[in-house]
């Protein structure tokens, strides 16, 4: 199943948005020409992970430093020990589509 989210004006680049998406905090942000989905929650102490610092495809939780890779829910750097989820992302016409079930992660 896939849900329009936004049009892909709304989706910045080197930093995150936040929408709810069936009831889940999903964040979306640009990395060049791709829109990357990954949930908004670090898996270390639930905080809001889109207000880190994106660098590439890293984002840092401004908690507590953790780091994930967006395209894989990775955790790059302890605390946290548990992957981030991540979400498909499909781009046309209409707008930027998440499917609102994680490929990979928690």
């Amino acid at each position: 199943m896939w849900i329009r989210v936004a049009a892909l004006e709304e989706i910045p680049v080197g930093s995150a948005k936040v929408f709810t998406v069936e009831g889940r905090r999903i964040a979306l942000t640009r990395v060049g020409d791709q829109v990357f989905a990954f949930g908004d929650v670090c898996t270390h102490d639930d905080g809001p992970l889109a207000e880190g610092k994106l660098e590439g495809y890293v984002i840092q939780c401004p908690r507590h430093g953790a780091r994930f890779d967006i395209r894989t829910g990775r955790v790059l750097r302890l605390p946290a020990v548990v992957p981030i989820p991540v979400y498909e992302v499909r781009v046309d016409a209409e707008g930027v589509w998440v499917n609102p079930e994680p490929t990979r992660g928690r």
